[in-house]
């Protein structure tokens, strides 16, 4: 059988976004606790992903989304990966989240600190698992906030990043022009 570069391309691609859940799975997590959940998109999902940038970008005049859904519509894959906001009930002893406590934080709907730390280190172990397979990526807010406006994690995810994927001669993240 003869295999394509682009069908070969797009298999590793998908075989890396998977090895990519498993290594935000297994990253390390505060007090062993996981609260991180993550899902793969392409194709009509990376369609609707971009489209529902291109109306936050135009709502809130924040060109950088604009672009980031053009950075998005050139990759195969993303990886949605997005943490619950759960108190640790570390109280005074932390307040690394500006409040006197755990309690005093949720009952002011502020965030724990510890998911969105948690979130970077599964993020740092999937880009690096990516990029070791030669998978141009980038970590995009803008790409987090469409998939959770389009509800793509279960309730309960309010912080939510996006990690596309793409194989070219060029990697679609590099020479981004520079927007407000």
């Amino acid at each position: 059988m003869l295999y394509t570069s682009k069908s070969a391309e797009q298999a590793a691609i998908l075989s890396v976004a998977q090895k990519m859940c498993t290594a935000i799975r297994t990253a390390p997590k505060t007090q062993g606790k996981d609260y991180i959940d993550c899902c793969i998109a392409t194709g009509k999902e990376i369609a609707a992903l971009a489209r529902k940038m291109e109306e936050i970008g135009t709502e809130y005049e924040k060109a950088f989304i604009l672009r980031d859904a053009g950075n998005l519509r050139a990759s195969q894959a993303v990886i949605l990966v997005g943490v619950k906001n759960v108190y640790h009930g570390l109280d005074a002893v932390c307040r690394y989240c500006g409040f006197d406590g755990c309690r005093a934080c949720g009952d002011q709907g502020g965030e724990c600190v510890y998911g969105p730390i948690d979130l970077g280190i599964a993020i740092g172990s999937a880009v690096a698992l990516a990029s070791d397979h030669h998978i141009d990526n980038r970590v995009m807010f803008s790409v987090g906030r469409a998939a959770l406006d389009l509800g793509y994690l279960p309730e309960g995810y309010g912080c939510i990043l996006g990690i596309p994927l793409s194989i070219s001669g060029k990697s679609p993240y590099f020479d981004r022009k520079k927007s407000t």
